[in-house]
């Protein structure tokens, strides 16, 4: 480069030599330039990659009511669509006094599910009381198995249809954190038209198996299709009808967006989803909802929110800022209703 430069400096001198020897003649000498701009200029820093995209991350929690002829801590029979308040005994009412007597056969159906799903099946687990106030439980608390469940740390695969033609058949695992036993909550009855709530306990006490799946999937077609697969093996087990329009396999969707590589996002609860193909629709809604939140500038609400099917979207119910203290204590009577 240095030696290009000393040349057309030659070549410009020995043109200034000929127009002085010929002063009549009409030279037009354009000024050259003989300098590289980049070695003017220092080296202009790469530019910065383009961020990865916003994508979804997605957990479960998955209630499955057991198949049993009577209900977790009490004798009373479980019957789908029976008259309001027929299936009610006096525990289950919560009347002062009553103490539960734990099904067997709720114990063995989740055994029988963990075994199926390659969890560790806890020699010793203990019941909780999880305090919170609905209308519709009655006691004021739940019991549940919140710190000490009867299965941990489980596997679930599932098959999943992905290419052009959608023919290439791929398998995933989701990680299944717990499987807790617990109790169902009754029934609240909405009349709009005299503006009042109506209770029905008959769902109340009710067994059920609550399946805790981490946020391994990251859309509702994955989501969907651990679902199914879930549901299937319940069904050959005898552990769990499956029904989702009876309500014996509500999903709650655990939903968040990041960048890869990144802490993961706000998440939001999509609440009692009962049918497949709902909440493949509320996570793709929602993860799409929340991407748009954040590309604008805004920020993502740690919120409970209920899908609308007639609308296509998830509504809030409400928010979650505020960590609720359920003030969870192990029963009195715990000790003596190990699996």
């Amino acid at each position: 480069m240095a030696a290009f430069c000393v040349a057309a400096s030659e070549l410009l001198h020995n043109m200034k030599q000929i127009s002085g020897f010929y002063p009549k003649a009409s030279c037009v000498i354009r000024r050259i330039r003989t300098t590289n701009p980049r070695c003017d200029s220092q080296i202009q820093p790469r530019a910065k990659s383009t961020p990865q995209q916003l994508v979804g991350v997605v957990g479960l929690e998955i209630h499955a009511q057991i198949n049993s002829s009577t209900k977790l801590f009490s004798g009373s029979s479980v019957r789908f669509s029976a008259p309001p308040n027929s299936l009610v005994s006096f525990f289950d009412a919560s009347l002062p006094g009553t103490l539960p007597v734990l099904n067997r056969r709720c114990v063995e159906a989740a055994v029988m599910t963990g075994l199926a799903l390659n969890c560790n099946i806890n020699r010793k687990s203990l019941f909780d009381r999880k305090h919170y106030f609905y209308a519709d439980l009655p006691a004021g608390y739940q019991i549940t198995q919140q710190r000490q469940p009867v299965a941990v740390d489980g596997t679930l695969t599932y098959s999943l249809l992905e290419g052009k033609k959608r023919s290439q058949v791929i398998r995933k695992n989701v990680h299944i954190k717990q499987i807790q036993l617990e109790q169902d909550s009754g029934k609240s009855l909405h009349d709009d038209v005299h503006s009042q709530t109506l209770i029905d306990l008959n769902r109340a006490g009710v067994g059920l198996m609550e399946l805790v799946m981490e946020p391994d999937m990251s859309c509702g077609e994955e989501a969907a299709a651990a679902v199914r697969e879930l549901q299937l093996i319940l069904q050959a087990l005898g552990t769990c009808q499956g029904n989702m329009s009876e309500g014996q396999l509500r999903v709650d969707a655990n939903v968040s967006v990041h960048r890869p590589g990144e802490p993961l996002g706000v998440r939001t609860e999509v609440k009692n989803i009962n049918s497949v193909r709902y909440l493949a629709r509320a996570i793709d809604y929602e993860i799409q909802r929340q991407i748009g939140i954040l590309q604008r500038g805004g920020t993502v609400q740690n919120e409970t929110r209920a899908y609308d099917s007639k609308s296509g979207e998830t509504i809030p119910m409400r928010d979650k800022e505020g960590l609720q203290d359920y003030r969870t204590r192990m029963g009195w009577w715990s000790t003596l209703r190990r699996c």
